[in-house]
């Protein structure tokens, strides 16, 4: 579905707005086709369900529902609507799929059982592999070094994750807050020792399988109410509109 020419000026002024009044697509702030990637939408639709995108009618009843959309630089609503025209430099930069909590609610109500929160999953490992999430932001850097750790080492070790987050998003608070560090290690809550286990080539055969088997299917209901939920399936101040 092609967003209509009054959308695309509203996703325009948007994007302007969030960098502080900058035109980044031309002189006028118009969106220069040259700046889309009409694949991007397509890339979204290999994962269970998200060929449903292109069905979106953009009615909000997802940024209605969502409980954090009032702390997102681009909601839900809004955000599927950029993945459709093909904004990927800004979708793949957004907070907004950071903040997601991931509680479903969005995928409860949506009236076309479009996956959002699959969607919303699949633009962060998408952000991670390409290292467009946004800077110095805890959430992403926190994800990426936590899997890292298992990946490599089959246990994370607190103590390094959390000096390593502290470097990567703001290290002045690490001398701020070291203090505390120190009383959980005197209190044998926290060592600098690297935890690992023994196996740690078989977890890794076994981490590069599940990357490789096909996805679950999502089950989406129409009725937040619903017993059949579905479950996350992977780790990794505007109006409902």
């Amino acid at each position: 579905m092609t967003p209509d020419p009054a959308h695309r000026s509203e996703v325009s002024a948007d994007v302007r707005a969030r960098r502080g009044g900058r035109r980044p697509y031309g002189l006028r702030g118009v969106l220069q086709e040259s700046r889309l990637d009409p694949g991007f939408a397509a890339e979204i639709a290999t994962i269970p369900g998200g060929d449903r995108l292109r069905e979106c009618i953009e009615c909000g009843a997802c940024s209605a529902v969502c409980p954090l959309s009032a702390y997102m630089d681009h909601t839900p609503r809004r955000l599927m609507a950029m993945t459709q025209a093909g904004l990927r430099d800004e979708v793949l930069r957004s907070t907004s799929i950071w903040v997601c909590a991931s509680c479903y609610a969005c995928t409860a109500v949506c009236p076309k059982q479009i996956p959002i929160t699959e969607v919303m999953y699949a633009l962060k490992r998408m952000a991670v592999r390409e290292g467009t999430f946004p800077k110095r932001f805890a959430t992403p850097v926190l994800a990426r070094e936590f899997v890292g750790s298992v990946d490599r080492w089959g246990r994370n070790t607190e103590s390094r994750l959390a000096a390593s987050l502290y470097l990567k998003t703001h290290p002045g608070l690490l001398l701020k807050d070291g203090w505390l560090a120190q009383r959980l290690m005197r209190r044998g809550r926290m060592s600098l020792v690297r935890e690992s286990i023994r196996q740690r080539a078989k977890l890794g055969r076994m981490l590069r399988a599940a990357e490789t088997s096909p996805p679950r299917a999502v089950v989406s209901s129409a009725s937040p109410s619903s017993s059949s939920r579905p479950r996350a399936s992977a780790i990794s101040g505007e109006g409902p509109r």
